[in-house]
Parts: structure tokens; C-alpha cells; sequence
């Protein structure tokens, strides 16, 4: 995200030192969350694990970001080549409480669509921005359409030596 809260991943640098963390994230989570949009940018890493780039931490991001499960919300795709990857079969909500129910690891959501409807579902547990020291001037807003104010406990950051982002990890207090 960009200090002007653009999530446009156009605005992003994602360095070795980024690659790193989220692959270490995508390695403690059971399953991550997309919309049709996000999803079908992700089918970028496919054909790296195939073909690596050479680039230690952009392949390793490329084999963890291939094996860890995916549930996609989309009302246009019929199929998807992804083997780790499937259609969601019930609402959000409902996908989302019955993965609460089973035990297991963590949960993510990697679509910004997903994150609003859920922060109105009252159903994110923590999350993290990457904050980015870019001011975009326009693009996606991360936080628009939040229906009510929701405050925001800190619990943990992260500084990216070599790009200057911050990494903020907070819970969310739902009223």
C-alpha cells in the first residue's frame, strides 16, 4: 500500500526483502482467499516454479505461493487451471465461519475486495499493511466502502531495510 492508501500492486516494489516475509507468511497459513481479479494476477507464479527466474527469493515466493490452497470468489469463472486452487461453493461468510470452525492454520485474504467485505463482516482477525514510502496520487483506495468506524489495536512492526516500508500488523476492535 502506498502512504496515500493505494493498493494498486502497479505502485509496489516487492524486493528480495519483501519476498522473504510474504513467503514466510504464505508458509504458516492453511489457505488464502481471492477474488477473480487478484486471482488471475497471482497466475503469474505458476509458470516460475517451471522456470525459475534465478532470483532466490522471488522463486522460493513462486513454489509457496503454487502449493498453499486458494479459494476464489468469482461469479464469471467456470474452471480454474490452478491444481491448489478451487471455486468457492458457499457466500463468503460462509466459507469464511466454516474455516473458522476447522483446525488448522491461519487464513488469508489476498484480495482487497474480500478484506472490505470481511472488515464489515466483523470477520478479520488481524491483518497486515505493508506500508510503501510511495505516494501514488491515485489508484484503489484499501479502505473504501467501510460501513462503520472500526479501531485499530497495533500489535507488531516490521521495517524493510532496503526499500524503507513498514509493516504494520494490527487487530481490529469491532463494536
Amino acid at each position: 500500500m502506498t502512504l496515500d492508501a493505494f493498493c494498486d500492486h502497479t505502485t509496489s516494489v516487492a524486493d528480495e526483502e519483501i519476498h522473504q516475509h510474504y513467503t514466510e507468511l504464505l508458509r504458516s497459513a492453511g489457505t488464502i482467499l481471492y477474488g477473480r481479479v487478484t486471482y488471475q494476477l497471482m497466475e503469474y507464479w505458476p509458470p516460475l516454479v517451471k522456470d525459475p527466474t534465478g532470483n532466490k527469493a522471488m522463486d522460493e515466493f513462486a513454489v509457496v505461493m503454487n502449493d498453499i490452497p486458494k479459494i476464489v470468489f468469482s461469479n464469471t469463472l467456470k474452471k480454474l487451471e490452478w491444481e491448489t486452487a478451487r471455486l468457492a461453493t458457499k457466500s463468503l461468510k460462509e466459507e469464511v465461519l466454516e474455516l473458522r470452525q476447522q483446525p488448522g492454520k491461519d487464513v488469508l485474504v489476498g484480495s482487497r475486495s474480500l478484506i472490505i467485505a470481511l472488515l464489515n463482516m466483523k470477520l478479520i482477525d488481524e491483518f497486515q499493511l505493508c506500508v510503501q514510502p510511495i505516494i501514488a496520487g491515485k489508484g484503489l483506495k484499501l479502505f473504501e466502502n467501510i460501513t462503520d468506524r472500526i479501531d485499530l489495536t497495533l500489535f507488531n512492526t516490521k521495517t524493510f531495510s532496503n526499500t524503507g516500508s513498514m509493516l504494520f500488523s494490527y487487530k481490529p476492535v469491532y463494536k
